[in-house]
């Protein structure tokens, strides 16, 4: 989903020209080692709003478009940045606001048409559930439609994220002063509405996803991400704070099969995947025992970093990082609440 209409967004290039030492923040993340990351090349491409990491093909993962383009799901090969397949979904009528993708136990993929372009009008939005398909290739497949409520009214949301272990669903709502992570019903069902609960409060959420052996939910927006050991069906404590690279428009997030590490998307035509280190659930749950993870080829706290910079470099530029994210978003508000007085 797109903060503001384009006529109306902040461009990156005023952020930067506005702010001292903005554009060697917002370089950091790129120039710290990304040896796991890749390009999606595709010009179909141009909203990549969501990311799921595929079981059964190898350095595979899908995605699909934000609004405007139709019920597709695509399939990228990390290795070139290539699109491997494209998905055209049947039994689903038109999507309005795809925003998230996820892969469930049961090997079935779930996409989230949740987004609410009219910040929560909706009466209801709708998952679509089909299998992932064993062969790669262009190929239409049937999906299951499933309507959803909130049990508090409508919502706008963009993070829906499949449990791997339970299967149940959960959705994150998107608002500018924090949302809400909702519970969907042990099943979901075809018949009727399936209404979302609400479990827990959520800072501002872009999207989300569960590692591979379900103990950790790690949440991201615009600016920050943060992982959370999960138990007993509920997000734990504050969270840690994970080193998420700056992407502007901030969309996506999914753990690599293994769990060892998060990829980070964008919108936006060519736009790059980043790699990041995940934590470890013992630093989830505890926060004061491990450090931030680190992005993969960066230096250890206290020596140099991948590039050769002096220790404390890394530091000093995450923080002017988040001062420059932290005034790029002030504008970006600013812009969007002068757009709405005006539509007013």
């Amino acid at each position: 989903m797109r903060l503001l209409p384009r006529s109306t967004a902040v461009p990156a290039a005023l952020v930067l020209a506005l702010l001292p030492g903005a554009a060697l923040a917002a370089e950091t993340p790129a120039a710290s080692g990304t040896a796991s990351g890749f390009t999606i090349t595709d010009p179909r491409i141009r909203e990549s709003s969501g990311l799921a990491a595929s079981r059964i093909h190898p350095g595979v993962y899908w995605t699909h478009n934000d609004s405007d383009d139709g019920p597709y799901v695509y399939a990228v090969d990390s290795a070139t940045g290539k699109t491997v397949a494209r998905l055209t979904l049947t039994g689903t009528g038109t999507p309005r606001d795809v925003e998230a993708i996820s892969l469930g136990p049961d090997g079935q993929l779930y996409v989230g048409d949740i987004g609410d372009n009219k910040d929560g009008t909706w009466e209801h939005v709708w998952i679509y559930r089909f299998q992932e398909p064993k062969e790669l290739g262009d190929r239409t497949v049937a999906a299951e439609q499933f309507t959803v409520t909130y049990a508090d009214g409508p919502r706008n949301a963009e993070a829906l994220m499949v449990h791997p272990v339970t299967g149940r669903v959960y959705i994150a709502s998107k608002n500018e002063q924090g949302g809400g992570l909702y519970e969907g019903p042990e099943r979901l069902s075809a018949d009727g509405r399936n209404v979302f609960r609400r479990v827990a409060e959520v800072p501002w959420v872009t999207d989300g996803a569960f590692s591979p052996d379900g103990t950790r939910l790690t949440l991201r927006g615009y600016l920050t991400a943060r992982t959370y050991a999960w138990k007993d069906g509920r997000p734990q404590g504050a969270g840690e704070r994970v080193d998420a690279p700056w992407q502007g428009q901030a969309e996506s997030v999914t753990y690599t099969p293994d769990g060892r590490t998060l990829m980070f998307g964008a919108e936006g035509a060519n736009s790059r995947v980043v790699a990041v280190l995940a934590a470890p659930a013992a630093a989830a749950s505890d926060p004061a025992r491990t450090p931030a993870p680190q992005r993969p080829g960066a230096g250890p706290t206290g020596s140099a970093g991948a590039q050769g910079a002096p220790a404390g470099q890394e530091s000093g530029s995450f923080t002017k990082g988040a001062l420059v994210l932290a005034a790029g978003t002030a504008l970006v508000l600013a812009g969007r609440r002068l757009f709405r007085r005006r539509k007013a």
